[in-house]
């Protein structure tokens, strides 16, 4: 990518946070139990220790994951990374508006990757401050930001000097 004019890591909220620890805390104690008080060890028991130390793994490795949003804005386009797999890149000339909205869990069902109810996408990391992003073509899109007017007024800025 081009060099960066703004920049900005949104880390997964506090609702998310508790959730996935009290999960994973609920598991690492069910391993204890059964390590310590089932025995002998048996073929059984042993599957299910390696079904749950497994479980534990896949959260913990999706939870890093998908522990936060990263946001780069250059010269040419603005650019949202969600974890290693979910990116989605804009060119500013592409971008028709931009405004800082609230996502909530009446239009996305949750946070995460989703898809709105009005037919737009999202890489919420939070119910509260977002922006979004109307381009061109394809889809409406929201992400969760913790300065949405900074964000706005960049892509404002930059979309008019080069439209």
């Amino acid at each position: 990518m081009e060099q960066a004019v703004y920049h900005e890591w949104v880390p997964t909220g506090a609702f998310m946070k508790v959730t996935i620890l009290v999960v994973a805390s609920a598991i690492a104690v069910l391993l204890v139990i059964l390590a310590v008080y089932l025995h002998p060890l048996t073929t059984e028991w042993l599957v299910g220790f390696g079904v749950s130390l497994l479980t534990l793994v896949l959260i913990l490795v999706l939870y890093w994951n998908f522990r936060g949003i990263k946001i780069q804005i250059s010269s040419e386009r603005l650019a949202v990374d969600y974890g290693l797999l979910n990116h989605k890149h804009v060119r500013l000339d592409d971008i028709v508006s931009c405004k800082q909205v609230k996502a909530s869990f009446r239009r996305f069902g949750g946070v995460g990757i989703r898809y709105g109810l009005d037919g737009s996408w999202a890489y919420t990391t939070s119910f509260g401050n977002a922006v979004e992003i109307v381009p061109k073509k394809g889809r409406t899109f929201v992400f969760s930001s913790n300065n949405p007017e900074r964000i706005c007024q960049i892509v404002n800025t930059k979309k008019s000097t080069h439209g």
